[in-house]
């Protein structure tokens, strides 16, 4: 019985290895590099520049630093780029907004006080965690809900335990047989 479910695992384990064998090199390339984004010097993800005061209550209005935003993205980087905001980061202990867009990854970090510009800056990070989590196939088949991110996590993350259950199994079930054999 023993020898026959090690068999099975054997074979599940060798298949799931060989179809999936280059989702899994992606995710741990990209994970390694998600991992170590903070520390790339500015290569993966921009440092976080320092403004010049962290008092909220001198800082100017955010829709005057959005439209200050959307209009260096424009003239800097390329006036055909979406202005649509992913998402605005305050950091208000560094005294500077960042203004991450969608779909290009771009990034513009001003000083929330005078508005001067500190940076503007591609996120590759960005980019490459939408690989890690295959979701940058749901941006380029312009889906809705997520439903490739979600697919492909699921199948991964199920290979994963199955890889996990196996490769024990595979380790530890011929000990149970030695084992058996001995006593």
């Amino acid at each position: 019985m023993q020898v026959a479910v090690l068999r099975v695992f054997r074979k599940v384990h060798r298949l799931m290895g060989a179809v999936l064998f280059i989702f899994f090199f992606v995710v741990a390339i990209t994970g390694v590099l998600l991992g170590w984004k903070k520390n790339t010097n500015g290569w993966l993800l921009p440092v976080t520049s320092k403004g010049t005061s962290t008092n909220l209550a001198v800082w100017k209005p955010i829709s005057t630093l959005h439209a200050i935003a959307d209009s260096v993205l424009l003239q800097r980087v390329d006036n055909q780029l979406s202005t649509k905001l992913d998402r605005i980061d305050i950091r208000k202990d560094k005294g500077i907004v960042k203004f991450v867009y969608v779909k290009h990854y771009w990034e513009v970090q001003l000083d929330g006080a005078t508005g001067n510009v500190l940076q503007v800056n591609l996120r590759k990070s960005d980019f490459i965690e939408d690989i890690h989590d295959a979701s940058f196939l749901d941006t380029y088949f312009n889906t809705q809900g997520e439903p490739i991110k979600l697919a492909y996590t699921l199948i991964m993350g199920t290979a994963l335990f199955l890889f996990c259950t196996t490769g024990f199994w595979l380790w530890y079930g011929p000990k149970l047989l030695r084992n058996k054999k001995r006593g």
